[in-house]
């Protein structure tokens, strides 16, 4: 009866894991045809993670599996240990979730000055597509990592295609906008490119400006939260593990449901948390149009 305790708790783990991380394994027949580029690897491309996202939910389910041996070796008590290690198991997602906003701020963060470099090299007479080479080569670090293809793709398939590669690849509206006037300016040209570029470098910095006193006001509240559903469960591996008293309450059926009462009481706290703390996003009205370009690669 153990025996089968444990199996089942590992399976619901491996699930758990796995709904959390969003990479959860699906039956054949409920899978989609997927685009050559799936969000999913758009994501992980963003975060900076050379993996396909089979390969990270396996890195993850790996993870929380050790982390679930640990638990169990301190507690002997496979659903205290499970619980624990799911939430270990959402680590590399968290951490690279992190990276990838970081990233991404850092590249929006790096728009102004990457558009007055443009602007600067136009005004003395460059192309716009050799703006943009000059731009991957001696502009902000962010955009030089985010055109550091850009050279050779437009050399390849075109600026255009070029362009929109990497627009896909960046995946936020600010940069959509950015670099469709990019593309505008291209094919079309004319006297007022510098005078557009120059306006939406000012209307960038107050997207900015806006962005990130949301995210300041929002900071302590998220920290503030994260300890909430996080320090009871490691007080009880603690405790289960230190104290006999405790562990055999919890190795009981009546124990079993005090977690798993704790466990869905959690999961719908988190899940309502995540919800009132999201921040406002703009929808994508311009992206996804260099998914057909990605054979290019």
């Amino acid at each position: 009866m153990r025996l089968l305790a444990s199996l089942m708790t590992g399976v619901v783990f491996l699930f758990g894991v796995g709904l959390l991380t969003g990479t959860a394994p699906r039956p054949k027949l409920l899978r989609k045809r997927q685009p050559s580029l799936t969000d999913r690897q758009l994501w992980l491309t963003q975060a900076g993670v050379d993996l396909t996202p089979h390969q990270f939910w396996a890195a993850s389910v790996a993870v929380g599996l050790l982390a679930f041996l640990l638990f169990l070796l301190l507690t002997g008590i496979p659903i205290i240990a499970a619980i624990p290690a799911i939430g270990v198991g959402m680590l590399p997602r968290a951490y690279f979730a992190r990276q990838r906003s970081s990233r991404l701020s850092e590249v929006l963060e790096a728009w102004p000055d990457g558009l007055r470099d443009i602007t600067a090299s136009i005004s003395s007479g460059m192309s716009l597509p050799r703006a943009m080479e000059t731009l991957a080569l001696k502009g902000p670090d962010p955009l030089r990592r985010a055109f550091d293809r850009y050279d050779l793709l437009a050399r390849t398939i075109g600026v255009v295609p070029a362009l929109e590669t990497v627009k896909e690849e960046l995946g936020d509206p600010t940069s959509d906008r950015v670099i469709e006037v990019l593309i505008l300016a291209h094919e079309r040209g004319g006297n007022i490119v510098t005078e557009i570029l120059t306006d939406l470098a000012e209307a960038t910095t107050r997207d900015l400006w806006t962005l990130e006193d949301i995210r300041t006001a929002a900071i302590e509240q998220k920290i503030n939260s994260r300890v909430v559903f996080v320090l009871p469960w490691f007080v009880l591996v603690a405790l289960t593990a230190m104290t006999p008293a405790y562990r055999q309450f919890y190795a009981s059926a009546a124990g079993f449901f005090v977690v798993m009462v704790g466990a869905g009481l959690s999961g719908f706290g988190i899940l309502l948390v995540s919800l009132l703390s999201k921040e406002p996003q703009e929808e994508r009205v311009l992206g996804g149009s260099a998914r057909i370009f990605e054979e290019a690669r």
